[in-house]
């Protein structure tokens, strides 16, 4: 299955992907240096929102509140 994943490479040459990636094994990539730097604030805010969901976002979740849903809708 092919994927495309956002990343940073520093000046090393050291690869941060910024979001998860389904990988089993050992697989080859193409990396395509873009022109502009990325905005290291917008970078954070991305991090930190990815961070929440992974938490907040999941059927548990969602059961816990689901008393709460029903009396705001009456």
């Amino acid at each position: 299955m092919k994927q495309t994943v956002e990343a940073i490479i520093d000046e090393q040459g050291h690869v941060r992907l910024l979001e998860p990636a389904q990988i089993h094994g050992v697989h080859r990539a193409l990396v395509i240096i873009l022109d502009d730097a990325p905005d290291e604030l917008d970078e954070g805010i991305q991090l930190a929102e990815r961070a929440l969901l992974a938490n907040w976002v999941n059927p548990e979740e969602d059961q816990a509140w689901e008393h709460l849903q029903r009396r705001r809708s009456k």
